[in-house]
């Protein structure tokens, strides 16, 4: 199941920031749904990097049950 995220995150992310390259070079605005894509992706990002950073303090500062 992790592997099929990861592959459906990275195309994702491979299309936005290549259309938003693509765009860039030809001096073209982007458009409103990739720009929202974007932003949901960075924020999907910015999220499970809190949280996987949580998850790793949490764990590091919890005695180990035994």
């Amino acid at each position: 199941m992790f592997e099929i995220a990861a592959f459906t995150y990275g195309l994702l992310a491979s299309f936005i920031m290549s259309s938003a390259s693509a765009n860039r070079r030809h001096s073209r605005p982007h458009a409103p749904l990739l720009v929202m894509a974007g932003w949901c992706l960075m924020a999907m990002s910015f999220t499970l990097a809190a949280l996987l950073g949580g998850l790793a303090i949490w764990d590091a500062l919890t005695p180990p049950l035994t």
